[in-house]
């Protein structure tokens, strides 16, 4: 029989904790009792754990939503029974009797694994063939429990680039302070291609453990560009052109991700119109180039000089006589 585990009293909030309430109560317990700083002392490092598993719930809103459905009658260590109408992590039956002490090994608690597991406690199917089954669900469990544990070690930061550093990739110095050690400097080679909300993973440079270090993931923002929008694996830019380039066509500088180069403009070429820069975007997942799309503005001049003003009347009087014969 696993015994009910009340995660908010692990963690010392109300359940009506906020999700920065719950983070600041994690960051706090996991800095007291973590292994480095206890050294030898099992009972910290059980409580870190302790921690470690009532943040996974807490802090994903799903998880929390699936455990507050228990409702707050349970005592932290009373014999536990999901209620029958508790469909498990992963719709399954769960068999208490044939469970033992099969989840043990884990990172986390049986309790956990009752409720956001698949494939515990369940007998083997009759015959070679489902002892097979059963060892083949087995060791995705420990491959799971393996996986969780390493994640539990694992940091994750912010990493702001430009619009140009998606496009080329870009080398940093971070300083950095991962749980329990010291402040230090890391050289980062950020590649080509990262789009924001992309995360990259640098290996060994997260928390550090008894049994090894976590990774450290660098999630990637954008910093808003001057010039650039960013439309999946193009770039969108806009120019600003005069009206008698519009109408006779020429050629107009547009800046790129590589420096600025001359477009033809079209005879011709209306207010809002997109032309396109063929691989000149940024670098896609099929080893090809997104495209540079410029839109085109017409700037009629503010001031005209008297020379201008007098072309312009000249061309409004054509305007009038084509009208008239149209007419």
């Amino acid at each position: 029989m696993v015994k009910f585990k009340d995660y908010y009293q692990t963690l010392g909030v109300p359940r009506t904790a906020t999700q920065k309430e719950i983070k600041t109560a994690y960051r706090s317990l996991a800095r007291k009792f973590h292994p480095d700083a206890n050294k030898g002392d099992k009972g910290a490092e059980e409580k870190f754990k302790e921690i470690a598993e009532a943040y996974e719930v807490l802090k994903d809103p799903d998880k929390r939503k699936r455990y507050d459905t228990l409702g707050s009658n349970y005592k932290a260590g009373s014999d536990f029974r999901p209620p029958p109408d508790f469909g498990g992590g992963g719709g399954f039956n769960f068999d208490f009797e044939k469970f033992g002490d099969f989840g043990k090994q884990g990172s986390f608690s049986d309790f956990f694994d009752i409720l956001f597991g698949q494939t515990f406690g369940q007998p083997p199917q009759g015959g070679a063939r489902g002892a097979s089954q059963q060892q083949q669900r087995a060791g995705q469990q420990r491959q799971t429990q393996q996986d969780r544990s390493a994640r539990m070690y694992d940091q994750e930061a912010d990493i702001e680039l430009t619009v140009e550093e998606l496009a080329h990739g870009a080398q940093r110095t971070l300083k950095i302070t991962p749980p329990g050690a010291e402040p230090k400097t890391i050289d980062v080679k950020i590649p080509a291609g990262v789009r924001a909300g992309s995360r990259v993973r640098i290996a060994g440079q997260g928390m550090a453990t008894q049994r090894g270090r976590g990774d450290l993931y660098l999630r990637v923002k954008v910093k808003p560009h001057a010039e650039f929008t960013i439309d999946g694996d193009n770039i969108i830019c806009e120019i600003s052109i005069s009206p008698a380039l519009a109408v006779l066509g020429g050629q107009a500088p547009v800046p790129t991700l590589d420096g600025t180069v001359k477009i033809k403009i079209p005879a011709g070429t209306q207010n809002g119109r997109m032309l396109r820069l063929k691989q000149r975007g940024l670098p896609a997942k099929n080893a090809t180039k997104g495209d540079l799309l410029i839109r085109v503005k017409i700037v009629i001049p503010s001031n005209p000089t008297e020379k201008e003003r007098a072309l312009y009347e000249q061309l409004a009087e054509l305007e009038k006589h084509s009208t008239a014969a149209a007419t």
